[in-house]
């Protein structure tokens, strides 16, 4: 049960970018990124939500299930603002290097105006 589980908090992201709008964007970015940080995506859903009374645009929830755990990703257009969830096990070797990889492309990707991370070492 080792692992490392990452969380990041964007802000003063691009509301307009497809990146937080487009279910099919934000799901090539995903798997671009797990492939380029060198882990296994076993399977992927994306969901764009309706559109909320009084707002003008609505986010996606997205979760691709790796081979060594998740990453969870979620956008608020509205908000300009992005959360982004990566856990790895480490049961047959240390993937903490490709977690950090994985969490540095994302975030990289939405350019935020401001980023606050949390580590968490769990087993």
């Amino acid at each position: 049960m080792q692992g490392l589980h990452l969380t990041a908090d964007l802000r003063g992201c691009d509301p307009q970018s497809p990146l937080m709008l487009d279910p099919e964007s934000l799901g090539r970015l995903c798997r671009d990124a797990v492939q380029a940080a060198g882990l296994g995506a076993v399977a992927e859903l994306f969901h764009r939500f309706e559109v909320a009374p009084g707002c003008e645009q609505s986010g996606i929830t997205g979760v691709v299930l790796l081979a060594e755990s998740h990453l969870a990703i979620h956008t608020w257009p509205e908000l300009g603002g992005v959360t982004l969830d990566v856990y790895v096990c480490n049961l047959v070797g240390d993937n903490s290097a490709a977690a950090e990889r994985l969490m540095q492309l994302l975030c990289d990707a939405f350019d935020a105006g401001s980023r606050r991370e949390q580590r968490l070492v769990r087993g």
